[in-house]
Protein backbone atom coordinates (compact mmCIF):
# COMPACT_ATOMS: atom_id res chain seq x y z
CA UNK A 1 0.00 0.00 0.00
CA UNK A 2 0.84 3.71 -0.74
CA UNK A 3 -0.37 6.76 -0.37
CA UNK A 4 -1.21 9.72 -3.11
CA UNK A 5 0.14 13.20 -2.22
CA UNK A 6 -3.69 14.01 -1.48
CA UNK A 7 -3.85 11.32 0.96
CA UNK A 8 -5.76 8.76 -1.50
CA UNK A 9 -4.72 4.80 -0.68
CA UNK A 10 -3.39 2.80 -3.13
CA UNK A 11 -1.61 -0.18 -4.32
CA UNK A 12 2.10 -0.47 -5.31
CA UNK A 13 2.80 -2.43 -7.91
CA UNK A 14 6.47 -4.28 -8.03
CA UNK A 15 7.99 -1.20 -10.23
CA UNK A 16 6.91 0.84 -7.27
CA UNK A 17 3.97 2.85 -9.11
CA UNK A 18 1.15 3.86 -7.07
CA UNK A 19 -1.93 2.17 -8.64
CA UNK A 20 -5.41 2.95 -7.65
CA UNK A 21 -7.83 0.97 -9.30
CA UNK A 22 -10.98 1.71 -7.59
CA UNK A 23 -11.36 5.69 -8.36
CA UNK A 24 -9.56 7.68 -11.26
CA UNK A 25 -9.36 11.15 -9.85
CA UNK A 26 -6.52 13.08 -12.26
CA UNK A 27 -5.02 12.57 -15.33
CA UNK A 28 -2.13 10.69 -14.23
CA UNK A 29 -4.25 7.84 -12.83
CA UNK A 30 -4.87 6.94 -16.21
CA UNK A 31 -3.23 3.98 -17.54
CA UNK A 32 -3.49 5.07 -21.13
CA UNK A 33 -1.66 8.68 -20.08
CA UNK A 34 1.12 6.62 -18.08
CA UNK A 35 1.25 4.63 -21.15
CA UNK A 36 1.95 7.51 -23.50
CA UNK A 37 4.29 9.14 -21.28
CA UNK A 38 6.15 6.13 -20.99
CA UNK A 39 6.49 5.80 -24.77
CA UNK A 40 7.53 9.40 -25.41
CA UNK A 41 10.21 9.04 -22.74
CA UNK A 42 11.56 5.74 -24.63
CA UNK A 43 11.46 8.13 -27.92
CA UNK A 44 13.04 10.88 -26.38
CA UNK A 45 16.04 8.61 -24.97
CA UNK A 46 16.13 7.01 -27.85
CA UNK A 47 16.45 10.09 -30.68
CA UNK A 48 19.52 11.87 -28.23
CA UNK A 49 21.73 8.97 -31.02
CA UNK A 50 20.03 10.46 -34.05
CA UNK A 51 22.44 12.28 -36.65
CA UNK A 52 22.04 15.80 -35.32
CA UNK A 53 21.36 16.51 -39.39
CA UNK A 54 17.84 15.11 -38.68
CA UNK A 55 17.67 17.46 -35.43
CA UNK A 56 15.12 19.32 -36.99
CA UNK A 57 13.23 17.34 -39.19
CA UNK A 58 13.13 13.58 -37.69
CA UNK A 59 13.85 13.92 -34.01
CA UNK A 60 11.98 17.37 -33.11
CA UNK A 61 8.89 16.53 -34.74
CA UNK A 62 9.07 13.03 -33.47
CA UNK A 63 9.57 14.37 -29.69
CA UNK A 64 6.63 16.65 -30.56
CA UNK A 65 4.30 14.42 -31.48
CA UNK A 66 4.64 11.78 -28.94
CA UNK A 67 4.40 14.34 -26.22
CA UNK A 68 1.41 15.51 -27.99
CA UNK A 69 -0.11 11.61 -27.19
CA UNK A 70 0.01 12.59 -23.49
CA UNK A 71 -0.95 16.41 -23.43
CA UNK A 72 -3.83 15.81 -25.31
CA UNK A 73 -4.97 12.95 -23.05
CA UNK A 74 -4.42 15.28 -19.94
CA UNK A 75 -6.28 18.00 -21.51
CA UNK A 76 -9.30 15.50 -22.82
CA UNK A 77 -9.26 14.52 -19.22
CA UNK A 78 -9.93 18.12 -17.59
CA UNK A 79 -11.98 18.40 -20.50
CA UNK A 80 -14.68 15.37 -19.46
CA UNK A 81 -17.39 17.91 -18.50
CA UNK A 82 -17.89 18.52 -21.86
CA UNK A 83 -18.34 15.54 -24.00
CA UNK A 84 -17.64 16.47 -27.25
CA UNK A 85 -14.49 18.43 -26.29
CA UNK A 86 -13.38 15.55 -24.35
CA UNK A 87 -13.26 13.31 -27.73
CA UNK A 88 -12.34 16.15 -29.41
CA UNK A 89 -9.14 15.95 -27.40
CA UNK A 90 -9.13 12.13 -27.13
CA UNK A 91 -8.96 12.52 -30.96
CA UNK A 92 -6.49 14.51 -31.49
CA UNK A 93 -4.36 12.80 -29.23
CA UNK A 94 -5.00 9.38 -31.42
CA UNK A 95 -4.19 11.63 -34.21
CA UNK A 96 -0.68 12.54 -32.55
CA UNK A 97 -0.16 8.74 -32.04
CA UNK A 98 -0.52 7.63 -36.01
CA UNK A 99 1.79 10.70 -36.82
CA UNK A 100 4.41 9.16 -34.12
CA UNK A 101 3.83 6.09 -35.65
CA UNK A 102 4.67 7.46 -39.21
CA UNK A 103 7.87 9.26 -37.68
CA UNK A 104 8.64 5.69 -36.74
CA UNK A 105 8.56 4.33 -40.01
CA UNK A 106 10.84 6.93 -41.20
CA UNK A 107 13.49 6.54 -38.19
CA UNK A 108 13.37 2.43 -38.68
CA UNK A 109 13.95 3.50 -42.52
CA UNK A 110 16.84 5.80 -41.85
CA UNK A 111 18.42 3.18 -39.42
CA UNK A 112 18.00 5.63 -36.11
CA UNK A 113 16.36 2.21 -34.69
CA UNK A 114 16.29 -1.16 -34.91
CA UNK A 115 13.31 -3.03 -36.56
CA UNK A 116 12.53 -4.70 -33.03
CA UNK A 117 12.86 -1.43 -30.98
CA UNK A 118 10.51 -0.03 -33.83
CA UNK A 119 7.79 -2.90 -33.73
CA UNK A 120 8.16 -2.54 -29.73
CA UNK A 121 7.40 1.02 -29.72
CA UNK A 122 4.37 0.59 -33.46
CA UNK A 123 2.71 -2.17 -30.86
CA UNK A 124 2.35 0.48 -27.88
CA UNK A 125 1.31 3.14 -30.01
CA UNK A 126 -1.20 0.75 -31.40
CA UNK A 127 -2.19 0.04 -27.98
CA UNK A 128 -2.60 3.72 -26.73
CA UNK A 129 -4.93 4.67 -30.30
CA UNK A 130 -7.10 1.03 -28.70
CA UNK A 131 -7.58 2.29 -25.70
CA UNK A 132 -8.28 6.18 -27.01
CA UNK A 133 -10.86 4.73 -29.53
CA UNK A 134 -12.77 2.49 -26.57
CA UNK A 135 -12.51 6.00 -24.43
CA UNK A 136 -14.52 7.77 -27.21
CA UNK A 137 -16.61 5.06 -28.27
CA UNK A 138 -18.05 5.29 -24.57
CA UNK A 139 -17.65 8.68 -23.49
CA UNK A 140 -20.58 8.50 -21.28
CA UNK A 141 -18.41 6.32 -19.22
CA UNK A 142 -15.90 9.33 -18.72
CA UNK A 143 -17.73 11.96 -18.90
CA UNK A 144 -19.78 13.58 -16.45
CA UNK A 145 -19.70 12.94 -12.46
CA UNK A 146 -16.28 11.48 -10.84
CA UNK A 147 -17.48 7.77 -10.93
CA UNK A 148 -15.17 6.27 -13.34
CA UNK A 149 -13.35 3.16 -12.16
CA UNK A 150 -10.83 1.14 -14.41
CA UNK A 151 -10.75 -2.14 -14.89
CA UNK A 152 -7.22 -4.41 -14.62
CA UNK A 153 -5.46 -4.42 -17.74
CA UNK A 154 -1.92 -5.48 -17.70
CA UNK A 155 0.43 -3.33 -19.39
CA UNK A 156 4.29 -4.31 -19.97
CA UNK A 157 5.70 -1.38 -18.29
CA UNK A 158 4.34 -0.53 -15.50
CA UNK A 159 7.32 -1.51 -13.51
CA UNK A 160 8.97 1.73 -15.14
CA UNK A 161 9.01 4.29 -12.26
CA UNK A 162 7.50 7.95 -13.04
CA UNK A 163 8.49 11.02 -11.56
CA UNK A 164 5.41 12.64 -10.31
CA UNK A 165 5.73 8.78 -8.04
CA UNK A 166 9.66 9.48 -6.61
CA UNK A 167 9.71 9.33 -3.24
CA UNK A 168 5.89 7.51 -2.72
CA UNK A 169 5.75 4.08 -1.23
Amino acid sequence: MGVWADGRVAQVSSGGLLVDKTMVQHFRDLRVYREAFLAAREIYRLSKTWPTEERYALTDQIRRSSRSVATNIAEAWRKRRYPNHFVSKLSDGDAEAAETQSWLDFAVDYGCITHATYTDLDDRYDKIQGSLVTMMTNKNRWCGPSQVRETDADYDDETTPLPWTAGRA
